[in-house]
């Protein structure tokens, strides 16, 4: 049996749909049980805990050959990380009384990178599962095609699309869900012994300008990026609601700086899944929610 948590997103919902497929017992981890009765209908058992209280992690994790991990997103976090904090540790708690054969983790690009950014809290949960009993996978993704999903009204709309990425021009490791969901699924299925670490992005690396022109392609129209200049985006950041933008901007600046990136960028696992299809898809999904 393969407990998944994140069952509810993209690639929590890809891991448990093609273990489903190849007719492996699936227990869903949900913290609303109401998100978890589609995943009934489906087959799935479903175990409800929240992501920082280690006795009912530890129970949703009972028994399991294996478990996937997707540490809840924060984007606006508190100075230090204290909620990543708090779910890393119960996490951490929960496996080692669970036991399970082996546990594959969802990383990021950039996760061993010692400069401060909103994607610590991935290496700080590397670091954490490094030390535990069992076998241990990270799987370092790249960034995923899907956050052009906010980018899709302003495509349509005013035929320009503001890019915090840049130069332009600049080639960047993008990822298909779809890829990092399969990948982590085969993970769950493997053995092997010690800490691994996949470092996983799309078939090749892409600009904002390329994201741009299949824009254009789908539209039937010129789309094209602007660069969002740099001494507005504390204030954007922060006319959004966020409180503490300061983690998301040293990101940015780690992906336009070079300094995120693969550890081991010429052994990366190359995906399947395009742009375009990832694209495609969300102005299908688009146009259909009209």
């Amino acid at each position: 049996m393969f407990a998944v948590t994140g069952i509810t997103g993209q690639v929590g919902g890809v891991v448990a749909r093609v273990l489903l497929a190849a007719g492996l017992d699936v227990r869903g981890v949900v913290r609303d049980p109401v998100k978890g009765e589609e995943w009934v209908s489906q087959g799935c058992e479903v175990a409800v805990a929240e992501m920082n209280d280690a006795v009912a992690l530890a129970r949703a994790f009972d028994g399991a050959d294996a478990v996937f991990i997707l540490l809840p997103p924060n984007f606006d976090p508190e100075p230090g990380f204290p909620e990543s904090k708090a779910a890393i540790a119960a996490l951490s708690d929960a496996l080692t009384v669970s036991m399970p054969k082996r546990v594959v983790c969802l990383s990021t690009i950039g996760a061993h990178a010692t400069q401060p950014n909103l994607l610590q809290q991935l290496g700080m949960m590397e670091r954490a599962f490094g030390l535990l009993p069992m076998p241990v996978a990270c799987l370092r993704a790249g960034w995923f095609m899907e956050n052009a999903a906010s980018d899709l009204e302003l495509a349509l709309a005013s035929d320009v699309i503001p890019s915090f990425l840049y130069p332009l021009d600049k080639p960047v490791p993008m990822v298909a869900t779809a890829d990092v969901g399969r990948m982590a699924a085969s993970l769950l299925c493997q053995n092997w012994t010690g800490h691994r670490i996949i470092e996983l992005e799309g078939p090749h690396r892409t600009t904002p300008n390329e994201v741009a022109e299949v824009f254009s392609r789908l539209f039937g129209k010129d789309v094209r990026m602007e660069h969002v200049a740099r001494d507005t985006w504390e204030s954007l950041f922060m006319s959004q609601g966020m409180k503490n933008p300061l983690p998301r901007i040293q990101m940015l600046e780690g992906f336009n700086e070079g300094w995120i990136e693969f550890e081991f960028p010429t052994s990366t696992v190359k995906g399947t899944v395009s742009l375009e299809t990832v694209v495609c898809g969300l102005v299908q999904r688009m146009f259909e929610t009209v």
